[in-house]
């Protein structure tokens, strides 16, 4: 089956999350990489180990080399592999690639078709560059912590990773664009980003509502930032959430829950009204909710043109019809570990979709064939092996 990348080849130094997970993007869309881990003893590895669910989830469609970048032999065999790639991925702090001479400046004359991928913590310029960079840190000094949380309960982290995730999307997304742009100047180019940029980026509205207004965005809760009845209501055994964001789904909504009242009061006829009035609207909405069992009232409300649906934990998602009519997971056979149910593609393609397609390497799994495809011979092989290169 033809994959729309695999024409590709991508070197990947990327650790932790947020660099694993841009090149996850283009691996399942058939980019043949070559993922480079250090040998035992000399620092890295897996968080949770080669066989760990979490190593399962983002390091799978990869060949494996285990490379050790701080012997000059060992950059010598990176620089073989620079000069056949396509993409390089790394999110190392600034300055490591280079203290390691495999920095873009370093590896661009071997190859000036390379597109050389970033991510850092903070930028590649700046006063808090050379910072190391967490999602949770990010999270905080990208705003996304102070407009996260019930009003007045203090800053609140979200629930996954976004700082990691978005970033490696976005790096993903850049790379795809300087794969297009080299199709017409024939040159690759150096793509960056960072865990705070993506931060920033993400805050969207909430951005500009200070960079536009000048207003500072407040905690909110499960409701709309600004735009109200959209949130969590109750309902007879237990919650759902609703969000009728415009006027006519107002008036629909008010219908479908016996709430014609709503309509007619002065607080609630417009939306800047039901946005300043929100705990009050909210309170009279629950009043009205909570007399229906929550499948009840999700299927009334989309009847009516109103957005409703159940709020679930991670095994009711996977368990939901519209979830398992999507192909949202694949299967995978490891070796080892016999049959791995992991996240699908989120994106499909038509005519030459990506796909799930190996199961994560154990490290260094591929290190003596990819040596093999780069010229080296069984005794030099041998002798980086010996000398702890590999």
């Amino acid at each position: 089956m033809s994959l729309p990348l695999d024409h590709l080849r991508l070197i990947d130094l990327t650790r932790f999350r947020s660099g694993p997970n841009a090149v996850r993007q283009l691996s399942d869309m058939g980019a043949e990489v070559v993922q480079i881990t250090p040998p035992p003893g000399t620092g890295g590895g897996a968080v949770f180990g080669a066989r760990g669910f979490d190593y399962q989830n983002v390091q799978r469609n990869k060949r494996s080399l285990q490379l050790n970048l701080q012997d000059p032999r060992g950059v010598e065999v990176l620089r073989r592999l620079a000069a056949q790639a396509d993409i390089l991925v790394e999110n190392f702090r600034p300055g490591v690639t280079a203290r390691l001479g495999i920095d873009y400046p370093t590896l661009q004359p071997l190859n000036p078709r390379l597109i050389y991928g970033s991510i850092s913590g903070f930028g590649q310029e700046g006063p808090y560059r050379n910072r190391p960079g967490y999602d949770q840190v990010a999270q905080g000094m990208g705003g996304l912590m102070s407009i996260t949380g019930a009003p007045g309960g203090g800053p609140m982290r979200v629930g996954i990773p976004i700082a990691d995730l978005t970033a490696g999307l976005y790096l993903a997304q850049g790379i795809l664009v300087a794969l297009v742009e080299r199709e017409r100047s024939g040159q690759g180019q150096w793509v960056t980003t960072s865990l705070l940029q993506a931060m920033v980026n993400m805050l969207d509205f909430q951005a500009t509502r200070w960079l536009i207004d000048g207003e500072v965005p407040p905690q909110a809760g499960n409701d709309h930032p600004t735009t109200m009845p959209t949130g969590v209501f109750r309902t007879a055994d237990g919650h759902i959430n609703i969000a009728a964001a415009t006027q006519p789904q107002w008036r629909k909504l008010c219908a479908a829950i016996g709430a014609d009242d709503l309509i007619e009061d002065d607080r609630f006829a417009k939306p800047p009204g039901r946005s300043q009035h929100r705990v009050a609207l909210h309170e009279e909405l629950d009043r009205r909710t909570e007399a229906f069992p929550s499948e009840q009232l999700i299927e009334q409300l989309n009847a009516a043109g109103v957005p409703a649906g159940p709020i679930l934990d991670v095994s009711e998602v996977f368990a939901d019809p519209q979830v398992r009519a999507l192909p949202t997971t694949a299967t995978v056979e490891h070796p080892e570990l016999g049959q791995l149910e992991l996240l699908g593609l989120p994106v499909q393609l038509s005519r030459t979709p990506g796909a799930v397609r190996t199961p994560a390497p154990d490290p260094g799994a591929h290190t003596d064939t990819i040596l093999d495809e780069l010229g080296y011979t069984p005794s030099e092989i041998t002798d980086l092996h010996d000398a702890g290169i590999v």
